[in-house]
């Protein structure tokens, strides 16, 4: 049984945006068994309604995480449950494709969404954190989902990896903005995860066969690494940790990593093939 992260008699509430689905969904679940009034939000309010009702969850919202007045709107919706206790940015998109051959709107979703998304939810976090501190309720804890790519050059997902480094480097920053008001910042930088996000990519694709290279993640596993790092100091976390070496390694020698990325990619595309023929 998790142990919980809110105290008898002192409700708070969580948001978690993206989280009809995959790892939002499962974030959720977590923050449920941990004692929270959680509040599912996505941009399909269908979607996170029917999240909200079947996961126990108080409430499910629509919200559109570009929207910094939407993200304010949310959290002062969550405070009307309970005090704001977490908020996880893990809302994000991923076109697969080099910046040259990827559209406009697609890397303008990307850095709206994976960037700007996360910066409008942490104010709105922070200032209702802020708020509450005020009237003598101190703390809160704030997720943000970034990725391994984050750490490493990744063929064919170079605006996806910008993003992802960008947000895991706003986490760091943040934590020593903020750490005065006692709200800690955590992100997860996870390998590959099995998301409809994932399965929607192309089976034949570059993509793909690099993530089945490395370790590839249920949902479940990744929001409760994340959800354990709320109430300790740590700022960030990798899964797994020899990847991260791996990747950071990489970006201080960018000419190896090219020469070694396609003999991951077979290696992926190898492991594939095997999975296809087992399921066959």
């Amino acid at each position: 049984m998790p142990i919980t992260l809110v105290q008898p008699g002192s409700p708070r509430s969580a948001v978690v945006t993206g989280a009809a689905r995959g790892i939002g969904k499962a974030i959720a679940v977590e923050l449920v068994l941990r004692g929270y009034e959680v509040v599912v939000t996505d941009v399909d309010i269908d979607a996170a309604e029917r999240t909200a009702e079947q996961i126990g969850a108080r409430a499910g919202l629509r919200l559109d995480v570009t929207d910094p007045d939407a993200n304010a709107a949310v959290a002062a919706a969550a405070r009307e449950i309970a005090p704001l206790g977490a908020w996880v940015c893990n809302a994000g998109v991923l076109f697969e494709g080099d910046l040259t051959a990827i559209t406009t709107g697609q890397a303008r979703a990307m850095v709206e969404v994976n960037v700007l998304g996360v910066m409008w939810g942490v104010r709105a976090a922070a200032q209702a954190f802020r708020e509450q501190a005020a009237i003598g309720i101190k703390g809160g804890e704030i997720g943000i989902m970034a990725s391994l790519s984050a750490h490493a050059p990744v063929r064919g997902l170079a605006t996806y990896a910008a993003t992802k480094a960008a947000v895991l480097s706003l986490a760091t920053s943040l934590h020593a903005e903020l750490r005065k008001d006692r709200i800690r910042v955590h992100a997860l930088c996870p390998d590959g995860v099995s998301t409809p996000m994932v399965d929607a990519m192309d089976p034949e694709g570059g993509t793909r066969a690099i993530l089945a290279a490395g370790v590839m993640y249920e949902p479940q596993q990744v929001a409760l690494a994340l959800v354990d790092m709320f109430g300790t100091r740590r700022v960030y976390r990798t899964m797994p940790v020899w990847r991260g070496v791996i990747g950071r390694t990489a970006t201080m020698a960018p000419r190896v990593a090219a020469r070694v990325d396609p003999v991951l990619r077979r290696v992926g595309a190898m492991r594939l093939k095997r999975a296809a023929r087992r399921t066959d």
